[in-house]
């Protein structure tokens, strides 16, 4: 139908800033009418994830009808800033994102003592959402496990799984669109979409439009 609302889905950011920003400049998103929905990994990796959470900020605060959700780079900083499993987010890649949240003059290395998240940022990061559900698809960082309803899913699995669920074909009631796991091109199955294409590692970040099912690429 012309004119019917869309919804644009955007993957695994990792602090690639300019990415995102030549991604929206492309993408027909009109505010006020089309849904906006990112996938989480905002953070890590990348260069700019604080650059990239002050974007999404200024996107969230402004329109209406954008739904940030979580991703295990974010969920591993909440942990990291709790004092939990310290080394594995920075073996994840985290020290880029410390790094653009230390005070200037801070020597660069392993040490981040004076790290300072502001509240708006923590703020943000303790409101992602773990899922939305739309006609006919569920939006999920990484997946879900097959064979489990959708009310017995765990946190751990929405945010870190791969494997069953990659190969997977099971019905899940609504076709699946995520991220988490990197492809040179989005995975396209009767069951999922993975539009994760390698942001993280300089390639390409990539938006889904629906229903229309057509794809958005953007790299530096």
């Amino acid at each position: 139908m012309m004119g019917a609302n869309k919804t644009f889905i955007i993957g695994d950011i990792h602090g690639q800033l300019g990415m995102l920003e030549n991604l929206m400049a492309k993408i027909p998103w009109r505010p006020g009418k089309d849904a906006l929905i990112f996938l989480g990994d905002y953070v890590d990796r990348g260069p700019d994830a604080k650059g990239v959470v002050d974007y999404l900020l200024s996107l969230t605060t402004t329109y209406s009808n954008i739904h940030c959700i979580l991703g295990n780079h974010e969920g591993m900083l909440l942990d990291y800033l709790a004092g939990i499993n310290k080394k594995l987010y920075l073996a994840n890649g985290g020290g880029p994102t410390l790094r653009t949240y230390q005070h200037h003059g801070t020597p660069h290395g392993t040490q981040f003592r004076d790290v300072e998240i502001p509240e708006a940022h923590l703020a943000f990061y303790n409101s992602l959402e773990h899922l939305v559900a739309l006609d006919g698809y569920y939006l999920v960082h990484a997946g879900f496990r097959p064979g489990i309803s959708m009310t017995m899913q765990t946190r751990t699995d929405m945010l870190w799984i791969r494997e069953p669920f990659i190969s997977s074909d099971y019905d899940f009631g609504k076709k699946v669109v995520f991220g988490h796991t990197p492809f040179e091109e989005p995975l396209v199955m009767k069951n999922k979409i993975g539009i994760d294409t390698g942001a993280a590692y300089g390639r390409r970040l990539c938006c889904l439009e629906l229903p229309a099912e057509r794809f958005y690429f953007a790299g530096v």
